[in-house]
């Protein structure tokens, strides 16, 4: 039986592997029809005619992966480093009958590489789906909390 701290559990698993750099077992999580997307503009409801900061499907998500994981990657010698401090995630659809739930998820997000650092604050919703008795991502929205400031590259996965 899927409880809610199950669900719970599923974000706090997904954020570790992006912290330790286990991009390919993260890959993995996601479903082959799932959407990765970054709003540009607060409360941005429209990522396909309107521009955002990233929204990846499987292929990008595939390409941004590889990138990572290269050894010929030379502009991520040394690699970038993340560290993700999350609240409790709020499990907002809740229905295992449908294999359905949805999560929102306030956290802070930090990303280093040599003398670099920022720190971003976020909204994360994760649309999850409960295929073969696991969690898979059906979607993710990382909502930037000052989305209109001027960023310099982002390198890992908030």
């Amino acid at each position: 039986m899927t409880t809610r701290d199950d669900v719970i559990d599923f974000i706090y698993a997904e954020t570790r592997m992006l912290d330790e750099g286990r991009y390919t077992e993260w890959l993995d999580l996601w479903l082959p029809d799932a959407v990765y997307w970054m709003p540009l503009d607060y409360k941005q409801a429209d990522p396909v005619n309107a521009t955002s900061f990233l929204y990846e499907d499987n292929f990008m998500l595939r390409l941004r992966v590889e990138r990572l994981n290269g050894e010929r990657t030379f502009s991520q010698k040394p690699k970038s480093r993340c560290n993700h401090v999350i609240q409790r995630p709020f499990v907002d659809v809740f229905d295992p009958e449908a294999g359905k739930f949805q999560t929102v998820t306030n956290m802070h997000y930090v990303e280093t590489r040599l003398d670099e650092q920022q720190l971003l604050a976020l909204t994360v919703t994760h649309d999850l789906a409960l295929v073969d008795g696991a969690f898979r991502i059906a979607g993710k929205k990382v909502e930037l909390l000052n989305c209109d400031a001027a960023f310099g590259n982002i390198q890992l996965l908030p």
